[in-house]
């Protein structure tokens, strides 16, 4: 176990600098939201997705399109509308003609997905059916048009925003599709004095540089790495535990509980918040995953997984307080 730890600390300390210094070139373009930008360096570092929610003007786009340019990624965005199909997607055959030759030849032309970092922006407001155009590239980093499945570039993210379900004109993402996401990220309104900063810079000439401070090879090594941090059986156990304990219909979840669930979180639930708990290792210093660690991703990991009944609902009970009776439920040591 020493030789693990001192592994996970040689580990820690390199992907450690590494975040600093993405973080000190993402602050060039996004002022403040300090806590978002350490949850997309996380699911970053994990290889994983994330959801980003919040009123439009915020800067999620910003923020995205920043962390391609300095990570020297390619990046696109697809703007999500009610009219969009999946093949605007994934990309569809067509039949093109060889003038050489006069012959019909069918080939694949790439959609925005063949990417690196793919936006999603406004991803609620398209219907479920091109939404579901997500799901494999998503969970298989592949795409399979015509019986012909094609891998999409190394390393592959999507970050998708959505605004808040009440606006108009939106839809729910289906439980599949939210599934896929590692983290669920809510982004807040600046404060004044940072809403003042914003004001003052972007009202002005000035533009920030942003230069790619890792590359994409790098990024895959850190990632690798994050998933070769150690992580304890007690830990495992533990977040297994958090997991179990949202699903209504089984035994782990307690009645009180059980009535103001309607849906729980999965395995796939479990996997996150371990990963979570190695990526926040790294990105503190820290040289093995902990119970800290797994408490400090839940709520952005389970918040979507799970859904309120309707006794919930007519009660308010609200998304915070349901985790609040999760963790307050399930303690480290069964």
């Amino acid at each position: 176990m020493n030789s693990d730890i001192e592994t996970g600390f040689n580990l820690a300390s390199n992907m450690t600098a590494a975040c600093s210094k993405l973080k000190r070139e993402l602050s060039k373009a996004i002022i403040g939201q300090h806590k978002v930008i350490d949850d997309i360096l996380l699911a970053l570092i994990c290889g994983e997705h994330a959801l980003l929610t919040g009123v439009p003007g915020l800067a999620k786009t910003l923020l995205i399109r920043s962390l391609s340019d300095s990570v020297h990624l390619s990046f696109n965005r697809i703007q999500f509308t009610p009219d969009l199909m999946p093949t605007d997607i994934t990309g569809t055959d067509i039949i093109q003609e060889d003038p050489a030759t006069g012959q019909r030849e069918r080939r694949f032309l790439k959609g925005p997905v063949f990417s690196n970092l793919l936006l999603a922006d406004e991803i609620n407001r398209t219907p479920p059916r091109t939404q579901a155009a997500m799901l494999q590239t998503m969970q298989e980093r592949q795409v399979t048009i015509g019986g012909v499945t094609y891998a999409l570039p190394q390393p592959f993210h999507v970050f998708a925003t959505q605004n808040p379900i009440e606006q108009e004109g939106t839809y729910p993402l289906p439980e599949a599709a939210s599934d896929r996401f590692m983290l669920s990220i809510e982004m807040d309104y600046p404060s004044i004095e940072e809403e003042i900063q914003v004001v003052s810079e972007t009202t002005s000439n000035k533009r920030p540089n942003l230069q790619p401070v890792i590359t994409g090879e790098e990024l895959l090594n850190i990632q690798h790495a994050v998933r070769a941090i150690p992580v304890s059986r007690d830990v495992v156990d533990y977040a297994v535990r958090l997991a179990a304990c949202t699903r209504s219909s089984t035994s782990n979840c307690p009645p009180a509980l059980a009535e103001l669930l309607r849906w729980g979180a999965g395995p796939r639930a479990s996997q996150y918040l371990i990963l979570g708990a190695k990526g926040r290792a790294a990105m503190n210093g820290r040289p093995c995953a902990d119970f800290e660690g797994v408490r400090a991703v839940a709520h952005q990991v389970l918040s979507h997984r799970i859904l309120p009944s309707f006794k919930a609902r007519t009660k308010g009970v609200t998304t915070a307080e349901l985790m609040a009776m999760i963790f307050a439920t399930t303690k480290e040591k069964a």
